[in-house]
C-alpha cells in the first residue's frame, strides 16, 4: 500500500523543519551576537593574556637626605626569582636544584613549579645580588652543557629599601612595606612623593609564556620618585643617638627621648625614641613589638614635665611684671594651697631671691608664681606658648597634649601647674616653648622637611621658619637667658655645664603614675638647655623615662648626657669657646683596647680624658676615636665594652671607682653587672667589696661617698 502525503501533511512537516532550523539558527545568533558584543571585552582580555605578556617597571623611589646631603633613606637593586610552569621539564628536579639557593622548601618550590594553569609564580623576592648573581651563573651553566633542568627560572630587578644609617632617627623616618609602599613616619606620610609611578612591558608570546622574536612590544617608562631634604643634621643625630643610648643603659631606663632644635628658627637638628630598631632589619613578625617600637614618642606621648616647666611660669610671671629677678623669698620646705601640702622637692632653702629660687628649683616659689598669674593670665601665657596645643609640626602622630579647661581648674591646680604638675606637655610642645622663652620671645612652628624635590631636581615644597606668635617680650627673653645660664653655672644644671662654653637650662624630675596613683619608685628625669646661652644656636631636651638607679634626679640621669650633646654639636657647629678659660691641650688618645675596663679608665685620666662606657662587661673591646688620634684634653672616649664573664656567671673583678662620683660610679659597677650602694655624696672615697676582689655579678658594692 502506497502512502500518499496530502497537502497538509507536507505543509505541517515543512513547517516543523523550517521551525527547528529557525531555532537552532535564533540560537547560533544569539550565541554569536554573546560571543561578539556581550562578552567581546573579557574574551578579548583573555586572549590578550595568553599571548601577551605584562611586566610592570617599579620606579625606583626617591631618597630621603639630612640637610647636607648625607642619605637617610633610599632604595637599592634586589631581584624577585619566578618560574613559567609551563617551560618547566621536571618541577622536582627544578625545585631540589634551586632550593638550597633560595632557602625555600623544595617541596613548595616543586608546587609552585607544576601548577600549570598560570604563567608565571613568584618563588622569593627581595634577593641581594650575590644571590642573584649565583642564580644566573647556575642557569648559564645548565644551558650551555644541553640540560634544560632550568628552563623556566626567571630573574627580575625589584628596588629594595635600604638605610645606610641602620637604627637612626628610626621613628621619623619611618619605613617601607616589601613592596615599597610607605608604611610609617616620614616614609608613609610623604609616599605620594618618594614612590613615583610605575611603567610596563607588554611583550607578544607563545603558548608556552616564551617572547616571540618577531612580536610587538610596548615600552612605557617609569617616573622615579622625588628626593626628600630634612632639617635633621646626621652628625647632630648621631651624637643625640649616641647620648640617648648611653643614657638607657647607663640608667637602666624604660626609655630615653631626645629632641634638637634650632630656637631661632624652629627647624629640628635630631629626633630620637630609644629603645628602637635598625630599619634594615625591622620585627616584621611580631607586630606588636613593630607597632610600639615605631611611635614617635617625642610628639605621641604627652607627660607632666615637672621642673622644666617652671621656665614657663618664671618667663610668664616676669613678662608680666608680677616678679623681679632680685625679689626676696623664704621657703619654708613647704607651703599649704587650699588646705593641700605642697612640698618642695628636698630641704627647706631658707631666704633666695627669685634667680636663687630658679637655680634651687625651689617649688613653694613657683607655686607662688602660679597664684600670682591666676588663671585667666596664666591661661593666656600657656596657650601663647602654645601649651595644650599642636605645634603644626609636618609629622604624622602629634598629640596635643593636656591642659584642664579654664573653667574647671582649681586653685590648687593654677599652684601646681606653676612648677610642673597637673598640666602634660610632648616633648617637642615643651622644647619649642622654651626655645620662645630663651630666642627673643618667637613662637616658631617646628618643622622636619626643608625641600621636596621631584625626580628631575625640580623643587616641589620649601619649608621655612614661620612665627606663630610672641608669647613673651624680647626684654623678658634676655632675662631668661641670663637666669638659665645661671641655673647651669650655679644651680641645679651644673652637670650641664661645658668649659669654655656658656649653656643654659633646666633639670626637671617628673612624677609617674601607676594605675592611676603617683609611684613614689618611679620619675621622668629630664634636662632641657640652649647654647651659647647669649646667642642660642642649638637648644636640647633629653628625658630619662623610669630610670632605675638609686638617684633618678634628672640632674643626674639626662644632665650630664645633655652636656655631651650639646658640646659635641658645639664643636661640630663651629662655635668658638665663649669664656676666658684656656682652649683645651690637644693630647694623644691612649689606645687601651683589651684592657680591662678599670684599667683603661684610668689610662685616660692619666692621658687627660674621660670617657663613657658602651655594653657591659669588664673588658675593652674596641674604643671611639681608636688610640692614637688627637682630641682635647677633657674630651669623651667612648669605650665599648664586652661581657661574657658576666652573662655566664663568672665571679668578676670589682673595679676601683674611688675618687668618682656617683653617675660615673654607677655606670662603671654596671658595666661589670654589679649594683650600686650608696652611702653619703660627693666623690667616692670607699667602697666594699675592697676593688680587686671576685664576686658573682649582681653583687652589691656599697660605696661611700664625700664632698671634695
Amino acid at each position: 500500500m502506497r502512502l500518499v502525503l496530502t497537502g497538509p501533511v507536507i505543509r505541517r512537516r515543512l513547517a516543523l523543519c523550517m521551525a527547528v532550523f529557525f531555532m537552532l539558527f535564533t540560537a547560533l545568533a544569539g550565541r554569536l551576537f554573546f560571543l561578539q558584543v556581550i562578552a567581546a571585552e573579557d574574551l578579548q582580555r583573555r586572549a590578550q593574556s595568553q599571548w601577551t605578556s605584562e611586566s610592570a617597571i617599579q620606579p625606583t623611589r626617591g631618597r630621603i637626605l639630612d640637610r647636607n646631603g648625607a642619605v637617610l633613606a633610599q632604595s637599592a637593586t634586589a631581584y624577585t626569582a619566578s618560574v613559567s610552569p609551563r617551560q618547566v621539564t621536571d618541577a622536582a628536579r627544578f625545585a631540589a636544584i634551586l632550593s638550597p639557593v633560595l632557602d625555600v622548601e623544595a617541596a613548595v618550590i616543586e608546587k609552585k613549579a607544576s601548577d600549570t594553569s598560570k604563567g608565571g609564580v613568584t618563588l622569593r623576592r627581595q634577593l641581594p645580588r650575590e644571590t642573584a648573581q649565583q642564580l644566573k651563573r647556575m642557569k648559564a651553566d645548565y644551558a650551555a652543557a644541553g640540560n634544560h633542568a632550568l628552563d623556566g627560572f626567571y630573574l627580575e630587578e625589584e628596588s629594595k629599601r635600604y638605610y645606610p644609617m641602620g637604627a637612626f632617627a628610626t621613628q621619623l623616618i619611618g619605613l617601607t612595606t616589601i613592596d615599597g609602599v610607605g608604611q610609617a613616619g616620614l616614609e608613609q606620610s610623604l609616599d605620594r612623593y618618594l614612590s613615583g609611578k610605575a611603567g610596563r612591558v607588554l611583550r607578544e608570546i607563545d603558548g608556552k609564556g616564551r617572547a616571540l622574536g618577531y612580536g610587538q612590544s610596548e615600552y612605557i617608562a617609569a617616573v622615579n620618585g622625588g628626593s626628600v631634604s630634612l632639617t635633621i643634621d646626621a652628625s647632630i643625630q648621631s651624637f643625640c643617638e649616641q647620648a640617648a643610648r648611653e643614657a638607657l643603659r647607663a640608667n637602666n631606663a624604660k626609655a630615653v627621648r631626645v629632641l634638637a632644635m634650632d630656637p631661632a628658627t624652629g627647624e629640628i637638628l635630631a629626633m630620637v625614641n630609644k629603645p628602637d630598631f635598625d630599619l634594615n632589619e625591622p620585627p616584621r613578625d611580631d607586630v606588636e613589638a613593630l607597632t610600639e617600637k615605631l611611635r614617635n614618642r617625642t610628639i605621641t606621648d604627652a607627660y607632666e614635665p615637672g621642673s622644666t616647666f617652671k621656665v614657663i611660669t618664671a618667663a610668664s610671671a616676669l613678662d608680666a611684671g608680677l616678679v623681679s629677678v632680685n625679689e626676696g623669698f623664704y621657703c619654708s620646705g613647704s607651703v599649704v594651697v587650699e588646705g593641700g601640702r605642697i612640698r618642695c622637692w628636698g630641704r627647706p632653702h631658707g631666704a633666695e631671691n627669685f634667680a636663687q629660687a630658679l637655680q634651687n628649683s625651689c617649688n613653694p616659689v613657683f607655686v607662688e608664681m602660679g597664684l600670682r598669674l591666676g588663671t585667666e593670665r596664666f591661661y593666656q601665657y600657656l596657650d601663647a606658648f602654645g601649651i595644650g596645643q599642636k605645634t603644626g609640626v609636618d609629622i604624622p602622630g602629634e598629640a596635643e597634649g593636656i591642659v584642664i579647661a579654664k573653667s574647671a581648674v582649681k586653685r590648687v591646680d593654677i599652684a601646681r601647674i606653676g612648677f610642673g604638675q597637673s598640666v602634660a606637655v610632648t616633648p617637642l610642645q615643651l622644647l619649642r616653648a622654651v626655645c620662645a622663652a630663651v630666642n627673643g620671645g618667637k613662637l616658631m612652628r617646628p618643622y622636619v622637611v626643608r625641600q621636596i624635590t621631584d625626580a628631575d631636581g625640580n623643587v616641589i615644597e620649601c619649608g621655612e621658619p614661620k612665627v606663630l606668635g610672641h608669647p613673651i617680650s624680647e626684654e623678658t627673653s634676655a632675662t631668661m637667658r641670663r637666669l638659665l645660664e645661671d641655673v647651669v653655672a650655679l644651680g641645679g644644671g651644673k652637670n650641664a655645664r661645658i668649659p669654655g662654653y656658656r649653656v643654659g637650662g633646666k633639670t626637671g624630675t617628673a612624677q609617674v603614675y601607676v594605675d592611676g596613683v603617683v609611684s613614689r619608685e618611679k620619675h621622668i628625669g629630664s634636662f632641657v638647655g640652649f647654647a651659647p646661652a647669649d646667642d642660642p644656636r642649638i637648644a636640647v631636651i633629653l628625658i630619662v623615662d623610669e630610670a632605675d638607679v638609686a638617684i633618678d634626679f634628672g640632674s643626674v640621669t639626662a644632665a650630664p648626657y645633655a652636656r655631651e650633646i650639646l658640646e659635641r654639636s658645639l664643636v661640630y657647629m663651629g662655635v668658638a669657646p665663649q669664656t676666658d678659660e684656656p682652649p683645651a691641650e690637644q693630647v694623644k688618645v691612649p689606645d687601651v683596647t683589651g684592657m680591662d675596663v678599670d684599667a683603661a679608665i684610668h689610662a685616660l685620666e692619666d692621658a687627660g680624658f674621660d670617657s663613657v662606657l658602651d655594653g657591659a662587661g669588664s673588658r675593652v673591646k674596641g674604643q671611639l676615636p681608636a688610640g692614637g688620634a688627637t682630641m682635647n684634653a677633657g674630651a669623651l672616649v667612648m669605650l665599648y665594652v664586652e661581657g661574657a664573664d658576666v652573662e655566664a656567671n663568672v665571679p668578676v673583678t670589682v673595679p676601683d671607682v674611688t675618687g668618682m662620683p656617683v653617675t660615673e660610679a654607677n655606670r662603671l659597677l654596671h658595666s661589670y653587672g654589679l649594683e650600686l650602694q650608696i652611702e653619703g655624696s660627693g666623690l667616692a672615697v670607699g667602697q666594699a667589696p675592697a676593688a680587686g676582689a671576685k664576686v658573682n655579678p649582681t653583687t652589691r658594692v656599697t660605696v661611700r661617698f664625700e664632698p671634695p
